[in-house]
């Protein structure tokens, strides 16, 4: 069947339709506004898109996004740096700290531990968080991975590591219902959870 659009249209659709969540008549949508914007703001979305690829990094001390070496929560003094909030992905530091109530620093790991789909401790950031536990004056380590099976179970196997060096391991607690998970969570939510958060055994 022939095509009704150029070869140029075409390409832009289908690559809107690899996004996660747009479907053939968003991804024609979006082409024929970018198609109808004006050359000045059509290319700024190309050049947002390409400095999203080119700057953006992860930070060497927690592994979360950044456009310098060290991130901007590493890098403020003003963070107890004490106290590593482990959470999966950088998302979640970011919906984390729309709360206001978290003066801690990060680990980002990076995604879960789920070996039915390959992904091994050793897929993720766990070795460089010991070894920041390890060198760092750190008294506190809080569990912020996902209230579901995998993030159950990769905060398990942190914790039997962790509970070898001598720190002290809390968990999120109540606001999280489980199997949830912290990206789709209230700032309510989040907050309950991060006061009352509680102890592992």
């Amino acid at each position: 069947m022939t095509s009704v659009y150029t070869e140029s249209l075409n390409k832009l659709i289908e690559e809107f339709e690899k996004l996660p969540g747009i479907g053939p008549k968003t991804a024609e949508r979006l082409t024929f506004y970018i198609l109808k914007a004006g050359p000045k703001e059509a290319m700024a979305l190309a050049e947002a898109i390409r400095d999203v690829k080119n700057k953006i990094k992860h930070c060497q001390i927690c592994y979360n996004l950044s456009e310098q070496p060290i991130c901007q929560i590493c890098s403020d003094e003003r963070r107890d740096k004490s106290s590593i909030c482990i959470v999966e992905q950088s998302k979640d530091v970011i919906n984390l700290e729309k709360t206001g109530v978290c003066k801690w620093v990060y680990h980002v790991l990076g995604g879960h531990i789920a070996p039915l789909e390959g992904i091994e401790p050793g897929d993720l950031t766990i070795e460089q968080l010991l070894k920041r536990v390890r060198e760092g004056d750190v008294k506190e380590v809080i569990m912020a991975t996902n209230p579901n099976m995998a993030g159950d179970g990769t905060a398990l196997y942190i914790s039997s590591l962790l509970r070898a060096i001598g720190v002290k391991i809390t968990r999120l607690a109540r606001g999280l219902p489980t199997g949830s998970t912290i990206e789709y969570a209230s700032g309510k939510m989040l907050t309950d959870a991060i006061i009352g958060r509680q102890e592992l055994e």
